[in-house]
């Protein structure tokens, strides 16, 4: 069958529609295809871009149905989202709690009926993120039937970073409370000023110390604590400080109530504008510092008064002081200390002139003692010199580095202890060979040293004492050589007494041997006590002699008192009578006498006269010297009683062919015996009559110097060699043996000088040859 013409070519234009209807299918697949890819690529990254963004959607819708990706659940530590914004809490330890989805449900709610954003922040159980939520209506193009749009973020680290803001603010805040409070209560003045330099701020004791009523009332009127130094006021030294950038102090003086403080005042520009300050009272500092100073003076001052040397050195080893004898004892030039010369060179100059010992290698031995200011206790050497000087150096170091240098001479002190020593052992062998036995005890009893002789005093083993007994132990042994064993105790007290009463005591003990002992107890200076023992037995034996002749002696002075006592009667009675007789045969009585016999009465008389006054004589003065002269005091007018026994020997004066000159004051007073006083006045003058010759001069002197009385007899006769003045003064006394008198030439001077002796006054007589003699009496 044959196709016509015409059909073929509606065929070729229905398949070239068809074609081209195909092709465009085509290419519209194509870019649908590539529209769908770019679609995808997109998708794909809008969803790469959600899940790398801060913030994770979360879509509420109406009916409580949630949408949001897995990167939330993770946040809220879920497995899996939840399909209900009701079941973010069915897990009790996971997601948000029941009080937590409460509040969000309220706060979706409100917003899909009032399209009211909300932000909250919530904290999962169990997690330490923290993640906030801010949610809104959401676009209709994104939910049209209105859903809540929740954009949560996780806000963890800037929480903790906001957490430790507000801490470090707190904290802030309170440290500058409590700085603000520590200088409002700091007892030091502060003070803060502003780019100006003016007053903005001041403490409580800033205000006090200007005596202002407030701190407003300081800076109001701008009231400065520091008055002007200088010609520049404490704003204008602030001024200085903030432009130089650097803290300026300063020492200056001010009045703080009402007196006058030395002050450290220092003026700190800060960071910012401004100026603080503050001022530190010094005043005690300063004080304390001068006294330190005068101190210092004061210590030199005595360290320059010893004889001991002392240098001190500081911390650098430079010499700062050195007394006197510091300089004498090492021959160091002048000026070693204001040259401030270190330790090293020192010890050079005291090498070169000879004071060092002599050493072998000098710089090393220079380096040891340098380690003294290292050291941690006191060094002390000895330094033999080469001139035969022993030294005695001490080193002390001190605690700021420095090193205090002693040294002390001590040659003459070894030389002192050297003849100690000698006198030690010299007393050690005197001790030993006494006759007497010794022993010195502790103050507590011990037996410290005897003598050889003690153990042989006592009659025990030299043995027994080697063990330095005490007091009871040596007793314990003595009592048993004693003939009364209880006389032990006796010298036990004397032994106490001379330890512990520091007394003197002594006592006499016999032995059972026979032997007599005498000990003493006497305290020595260093404490202890002396013990001497003496073996007195034939001094005992003396001594019972002694008493039987002296108990013969005190009956024959009981006679011869009784002698004296008669003697006056027994010799002046039959005197009286042959002188009464003799004056009868005078007178006539028995008749008329020749011329001759009347010449042999007066003769008898006058021999009676001597008689009596030579018995008178022999009397007073055996009495005197038996102590029993009757005196009896009574007050006498000097010069009329001395008158007058000068008239009672007028006429042997001028028979003597004398001049005599009698001197005194009238008011002169004596409290005397007048009858012996005039015996020995009489006897004196008697004398210088007798010895002087004839045109000669005697001279009678009465005065009185201080509370004595002196009556002077002097003549101007041949005088007297000694022994003939030794003759003089002898006149009568008792034998040797005590059996009678022996006679010496002339008497009159003895029985003067007993007279006066009884008056508790003395008689002195001067002579001399060819001179003459002054006798001269002493009166209380």
């Amino acid at each position: 069958m044959e196709i016509a013409p015409t059909a073929l070519a509606l065929i070729g234009l229905l398949l070239a529609a068809w074609t081209a209807g195909a092709a465009w299918l085509v290419l519209r697949a194509n870019t649908r295809a590539r529209s769908a890819e770019t679609g995808k690529k997109l998708s794909r990254r809008l969803s790469r871009m959600l899940e790398e963004s801060p913030a994770v959607p979360l879509l509420v819708r109406t009916d409580g149905r949630i949408e949001a990706p897995d990167r939330l659940a993770r946040w809220l530590g879920l497995a899996q989202m939840p399909s209900y914004l009701s079941e973010l809490s069915a897990s009790p330890d996971r997601g948000l709690t029941e009080d937590q989805v409460e509040e969000m449900t309220a706060m979706v709610r409100r917003t899909q009926k009032t399209a009211a954003p909300f932000y909250t922040a919530m904290k999962p159980v169990g997690s330490k993120r923290s993640l906030a939520f801010k949610g809104g209506l959401a676009n209709p193009e994104v939910s049209p039937s209105g859903a809540a749009l929740i954009w949560v973020f996780d806000f963890t680290a800037s929480e903790e970073e906001l957490i430790k803001l507000r801490k470090d603010a707190a904290r802030a805040r309170d440290d500058f409370a409590a700085l603000v409070g520590l200088i409002e209560a700091a007892p030091s003045p502060m003070w803060f000023r502003g780019s100006d330099a003016k007053l903005r701020l001041v403490n409580g004791a800033y205000v006090a110390a200007v005596g202002a009523n407030s701190a407003d009332a300081v800076v109001s009127e701008q009231i400065e604590l520091v008055e002007q130094v200088d010609g520049l006021s404490a704003s204008e030294v602030a001024q200085q400080a903030a432009e130089r950038r650097v803290p300026i102090e300063r020492i200056v003086n001010a009045t703080i109530n009402g007196e006058r403080r030395s002050l450290r005042v220092t003026d700190l520009p800060l960071i910012g504008e401004g100026i603080a300050g503050y001022a530190v009272d010094i005043e005690e500092m300063e004080e304390q510092a001068r006294q330190f100073r005068a101190f210092r003076n004061a210590q030199r001052q005595m360290l320059d008064q010893l004889s001991i040397g002392v240098a001190q050195f500081n911390s650098e080893r430079r010499l700062t002081f050195a007394n006197q004898p510091f300089h004498r004892v090492f021959s160091l030039p002048p000026g070693v200390v204001n040259e401030r010369t270190d330790f090293e060179r020192v010890l050079m100059a005291a090498r070169e002139n000879g004071r060092i010992p002599e050493v072998r290698d000098f710089p090393v031995w220079r380096k040891e003692l340098s380690r003294w200011f290292l050291a941690g206790e006191t060094q002390e050497e000895a330094w033999p010199l080469p001139d035969g000087t022993h030294l005695r150096i001490v080193a002390q170091p001190m605690p700021d580095g420095g090193l205090v240098f002693i040294a002390e001479d001590r040659t003459e002190q070894l030389a002192l202890s050297a003849t100690r020593d000698t006198l030690l052992r010299t007393r050690t062998a005197t001790f030993d060979n006494l006759f007497e036995a010794l022993a010195v005890f502790a103050p507590d009893g011990d037996l410290e040293i005897w003598n050889r002789s003690f153990a042989g005093a006592w009659g025990l083993e030299e043995t027994a004492l080697d063990g330095h007994p005490d007091a009871e132990e040596l007793l314990a042994l003595i009592g048993p050589k004693l003939a009364d064993p209880s006389r032990a105790s006796a010298i036990g007290n004397t032994i106490r007494a001379a330890t512990l009463d520091r007394k003197k005591r002594d006592g006499r003990v016999m032995l059972s041997d026979g032997r007599t002992l005498e000990y003493a107890g006497v305290p020595l200076p260093d404490g202890n006590g002396l013990l001497t023992v003496l073996d007195v037995t034939a001094a005992h034996h003396a001594e019972e002699a002694l008493r039987e002749r002296n108990r013969a002696l005190e009956e024959a002075d009981a006679v011869m008192n009784r002698f004296l006592a008669n003697m006056s009667y027994e010799f002046r009675t039959p005197l009286t009578s042959i002188g009464g007789f003799a004056e009868l045969l005078s007178s006539g009585v028995a008749g008329e006498l020749p011329d001759q016999a009347r010449e042999y009465a007066d003769a008898i008389r006058e021999s009676v006269t001597r008689l009596i006054e030579q018995v008178e004589t022999v009397l007073n003065l055996s009495q005197s010297e038996a102590g029993l002269l009757p005196i009896s005091k009574e007050p006498i007018d000097l010069l009329p009683f001395v008158t007058q026994i000068v008239r009672s020997r007028e006429q042997a004066i001028v028979d003597a062919e004398l001049t005599l000159d009698l001197r005194g004051d009238k008011k002169l007073t004596v409290n005397a015996d007048p009858q012996q006083l005039r015996r020995a006045i009489t006897h004196l003058l008697e004398n210088a009559i007798t010895a002087t010759p004839p045109e000669g001069k005697l001279l009678i002197d009465l005065k009185r110097r201080g509370k004595a009385t002196h009556i002077t007899i002097s003549d101007n006769g041949p005088g007297m060699e000694a022994e003939q003045l030794s003759r003089a003064l002898g006149g009568l006394r008792m034998s040797e043996d005590g059996s009678g008198l022996e006679r010496r030439k002339g008497l009159g001077i003895p029985i003067a000088r007993e007279m006066i002796e009884a008056h508790d006054g003395t008689l002195e007589i001067v002579s001399r040859k060819g001179e003459g003699t002054t006798a001269t009496i002493t009166l209380p």
